[in-house]
């Protein structure tokens, strides 16, 4: 990357901004963020005080208007994970399916702005099904637009954060270069639970709470880092029935380990499952609280959630809880982004 320079960024689908947080941390700027989930994008303004935000439907919206408004300087690169489950079985696209429109939507912008690189991240099956089909077609409809294109599944405990998410990510350039994502970096060990949110207190605190105990591990020092503070840490209190069950579960158990009139009280096969303290965590959910903590008998708080996607403490959650935890189990882990963004600027020009 040239000396000086900050690409400029369009996250479309931003949600609150968890793929945007990773790419300003490697030194990207975040020029606009645009979604139509009001409360993400709130969170996205709080923790983002520097970029722009727009409400709107990419399914229609006018990206000369987008450019007239907010981007007259144009864009030097588009991110994003648009929903892609509007494709057939064969991997082609029905134009009949409303649900294409927003892939299309991602696919439009590269093609309007044009920009140096693209970055569009998803559930990691979509590139297995109907055999890369799908996959398939979503790289030939950006290489007709002539950009160079990249995949891969990176699976995010790869890159310092202390949780087992898969996400597939697929990059675009418009120069013919050769681009190789992340490595993983090397760990004697990959980042635990217990590393990541032992430091937080079994009850709930005030938002702007000071740390009741010091940090406990390296990690704790950087999500604590630029924070002299809590937020959004307020339990969930559950039926004492459930805490009663939840109490029979051991560290890292699920609900094989419980009494038999226990075991079909829920009708999924993650139910009742503790994190183990000596591991990564499970991906994060949206908050179906069937994941317990690994001590505690009840689900994480919104703050633990973040810990283990990697958000800093300073990165502050807004709205209701129940939206929270949808906002945090909808974002890409920021440190994750962080190193795929570092990945791209070794190669931008």
């Amino acid at each position: 990357m040239k000396k000086n320079t900050s690409p400029s960024v369009l996250d479309l689908f931003s949600g609150c901004g968890g793929l945007s947080l990773g790419l300003q941390q490697a030194g990207f700027n975040i020029k606009l963020a645009i979604d139509n989930w009001g409360d993400a994008l709130e969170t996205f303004k709080k923790n983002h005080k520097n970029s722009k935000i727009l409400n709107a439907n990419l399914a229609t919206l006018n990206f000369s208007f987008v450019e007239k408004k907010f981007l007259k300087d144009g864009i030097d690169i588009i991110v994003g994970g648009p929903p892609c489950q509007g494709f057939s079985i064969s991997g082609k696209r029905d134009p009949n399916d409303a649900r294409n429109m927003l892939y299309m939507s991602f696919v439009k912008s590269v093609k309007y702005f044009k920009p140096k690189v693209f970055l569009m991240e998803n559930v990691p099956n979509l590139a297995s099904m109907n055999n890369g089909a799908i996959k398939n077609n979503i790289i030939k409809d950006f290489e007709k637009l002539g950009y160079n294109v990249f995949y891969k599944i990176l699976l995010a405990s790869d890159y310092g954060v202390p949780q087992n998410r898969k996400r597939l990510f697929i990059v675009g350039f418009k120069e013919n270069i050769l681009y190789n994502f992340p490595i993983p970096i090397k760990l004697t060990t990959k980042i635990s639970t217990y590393e990541a949110i032992d430091d937080l207190p079994e009850n709930s605190l005030i938002d702007g709470s000071a740390y009741p105990v010091n940090s406990v591990s390296e990690y704790q020092k950087k999500m604590r880092n630029k924070s002299n503070s809590i937020f959004n840490h307020q339990i969930t209190k559950h039926s004492e029935r459930t805490q009663r069950i939840i109490s029979l579960v051991p560290d890292g158990g699920n609900y094989k380990d419980l009494p038999l009139e226990f075991q079909n009280t829920r009708k999924v096969n993650i139910a009742w499952t503790r994190y183990n303290s000596k591991k990564p965590s499970f991906t994060i959910d949206t908050g179906h609280r069937h994941h317990f903590h690994y001590s505690y008998n009840r689900v994480p708080t919104v703050r633990e959630s973040a810990r283990l996607q990697s958000f800093p403490d300073n990165f502050i959650f807004l709205k209701s809880k129940t939206s929270q935890y949808k906002q945090v189990g909808n974002a890409v882990p920021p440190l994750m982004s962080m190193h795929i963004g570092n990945s791209i600027k070794e190669v931008y020009k």
